[in-house]
């Protein structure tokens, strides 16, 4: 019959093991899913940049489409038809630009920090 080891021994000899071998492995999968959630984030905004900037040309082409077949006159209040100033679609497609360029710079859009955690102190 083999000798009964109590349960506590064998707490005392693996848990010193068990400790020297998983916190590193568990730091190093925190590392990298902060990583990657870091990398997806900003790939996320880029795409959503993107996204604005290619709106902002749709829009311009279609007003500068519209003027160049003279259907951009407005209705007044009494329901005449008015022609709207001649614009040329370089100066509505640079005007678009900058209105989303200038709706990136808004203080209230989130922004993503490259350096995680580096404010914090040991």
């Amino acid at each position: 019959m083999p000798p009964v080891v109590p349960p506590f021994l064998v707490g005392l000899i693996v848990a010193p093991l068990a400790k020297r071998l998983l916190k590193p492995l568990v730091r190093g999968v925190v590392k990298t899913s902060v990583g990657l959630v870091l990398e997806v984030k900003k790939a996320a905004h880029e795409a959503g940049e993107n996204i604005h900037d290619l709106a902002a040309e749709v829009a311009a082409d279609m007003v500068a489409a519209q003027a160049t077949a003279g259907d951009t006159g407005t209705c007044s209040d009494d329901g005449q038809r008015t022609a709207a100033p001649s614009v040329a679609p370089s100066a509505v497609r640079d005007e678009a630009a900058e209105r989303v360029h200038q709706a990136e710079g808004d203080p209230r859009a989130p922004k993503i920090r490259a350096t995680a955690g580096a404010g914090k102190a040991n």
